[in-house]
Parts: structure tokens; sequence; C-alpha cells
């Protein structure tokens, strides 16, 4: 899953995009507002994490402008105000959590973690396709309750899938949310993980269909 951090303090966004790392999500840092503006109505992001205190334009309008383009994406907001107002405000405009600095950064994971949980899974922590489960908790996917063995790109590809069922994903959809802005994004290579996966698939009654010229979409086969 693909991530915005949006944090003026460069120690802050490394400690944290660090950690957003180690659980296994891609993630885009900038550092000002004019750019997360720009990032948020180019760029497809399952969640955007976004600092109040920001130059050039405050974290209220990035958010105000995004509604405004009536994108729905997750957002957690980070301040250091403390006055009631200011969250309310946050609140108003659409953002659907609010944390306060300082803060651990365990909290913010599970906040985040909890976001995710509703919007990409339904409010559901598990996610399942026929054998295949995939643990919004632990990021795990087993099959056939044997723990699958992924990259983290092929990860982020088969999350892509199994929580769209029944979606048709394209190329250019997946390295989306596969390729952050500081990598190239090649959805000709989306085709190498779609082939790995299905060899680790194999044998199972899960797979992954190919519709030419459309993308691909993860099933579950009866016996």
């Amino acid at each position: 899953m693909r991530i915005l951090l949006v944090e003026d303090h460069p120690q802050l966004a490394e400690s944290v995009a660090q950690a957003f790392k180690a659980v296994g999500w891609t993630v885009d840092v900038l550092h000002d507002g004019v750019a997360a503006d720009l990032a948020l109505a180019s760029e497809n992001y399952a969640l955007a994490v976004l600092d109040v205190g920001l130059p050039r334009m405050d974290g209220f309008e990035v958010l105000a402008r995004l509604r405004g383009r009536g994108k729905t994406l997750p957002v957690l907001m980070l301040t250091a105000r403390v006055e009631v107002k200011d969250r309310v405000h946050g609140l108003n405009l659409g953002a659907d959590d609010y944390l306060a600095k300082p803060f651990e950064l365990s909290e913010l994971e599970a906040r985040v973690k909890a976001l995710l949980r509703r919007s990409v899974l339904g409010g559901e922590q598990q996610q399942r396709c026929g054998p295949l489960l995939y643990d919004l908790g632990t990021r795990r996917f087993s099959l056939e309750d044997e723990v699958l063995t992924l990259t983290s790109r092929e990860q982020a590809v088969l999350e892509v899938l199994i929580a769209r069922p029944g979606r048709v994903m394209s190329k250019e959809q997946l390295a989306s949310q596969v390729f952050g802005l500081d990598q190239e994004a090649s959805p000709d290579a989306i085709e190498i993980y779609i082939h790995r996966l299905r060899k680790k698939l194999e044998g199972s009654t899960v797979r992954i269909v190919t519709f030419r010229g459309l993308g691909y979409l993860l099933e579950h086969q009866d016996a």
C-alpha cells in the first residue's frame, strides 16, 4: 500500500517514513503543502498523513482542496496545536483522524492500520479469496494455512488485488501502488510480479486471471 507523508520537520519525517517502510508500505515523503496538493491531485494513494503546519500551503488548505476534488482518501492529520477548535476545524474539513505531537510511532502506526482497515478492507481485519487469507494486522498472506513468503513488491501487488475482489486492476493502477515518487514506475515490471505470484499460488484454487488489454483479477475457482 502506498502512503503519502507530508511533514516539514526532516528528522520526524525520516523517522516516520522508516517506521512505515519497516511495516512494508511504500512511502512518498514531501515537506510542503503545494507539493502535497500536486501529488494528491496526480498520484494514487491508500492514505495520507498530513501535518497541519506546512510551508507554502497549510495542511488545512491541502485537505480542503483534496475534499473539494471529491476525493475520499483517508487522511490522518498531525499537529502541534492543542486547541480543540483546531482539531474540530480539521475534522469538519474531512480529516479522518487527528494525532497531536509529540506522539509515539507505535500509536501512529496503529491509527494508520485502523484507517486502512476501514477504507481498504471495509472494516474487516482479514480479507479472503478462497484459501488465500490476508491479515492486515500482521500484513501476512497465508495459503491453505501456510504463510506465503513474498517480496515487498509482490506483497504490494497482491494486497491491491485481494482488497478489490471482482475488479480488474490495470498494470498502471497496480504500478501506482507499488512504486513511489522516487522510483521509476514501470507498468511492464508488474508482469514480472504477477508471474512470480502465479508460481506461488500454483496448486491452489486461487488464480490471477489476465484480461488482455485491461489488467488482472484475483479469483477463487471451486475445485
